[in-house]
């Protein structure tokens, strides 16, 4: 009973090993041919999170140069982590509490109020009031 077990682990623990190497080895392809693929023009960023638009490919010594806001930067191009995506944004003024995109209808969205629209009604207040009195007690 107990040879059984240790197979069953044995056999887990060497599927799961091909696994990654596979998964590995992918990963490493997937790498190669984007760096075999850079051009001019591409946007990346660097593992060191500098992002810039690459100017010149080297093959030769494997280098690359990015122009980075007008400065020029070689690095080696294994130095280059992927192509650079620039987020989307997206004002609060869009969303609802939730995330979720606000449908903007003009026809039948609510006029909204702004702050010169309104008006502030002044109370009159008694001189003779007490202070120490609070305005939720009954008199």
């Amino acid at each position: 009973m107990d040879y059984i077990f240790l197979i069953v682990l044995l056999v887990a623990m060497i599927a799961m090993m091909v696994f990654q190497t596979r998964k590995a080895k992918k990963q490493q392809a997937e790498r190669q041919s984007f760096w075999k693929n850079l051009d001019a023009g591409t946007e990346v960023i660097t593992i060191g999170g500098v992002i810039g638009k690459v100017v010149e490919v080297d093959e030769e010594y494997d280098e690359i140069v990015i122009d980075s806001e007008g400065s020029l930067l070689r690095f080696s191009s294994k130095a280059i982590s992927r192509e650079y995506v620039r987020p989307a944004y997206v004002s609060d003024d869009d969303v609802d509490e939730n995330g979720n995109p606000i449908v903007k209808d003009d026809e039948n969205e609510p006029e909204q109020i702004t702050a010169s629209e309104t008006t502030i009604e002044e109370t009159s207040t008694d001189d003779k009031t007490d202070a120490s009195k609070s305005p939720y007690d009954a008199d």
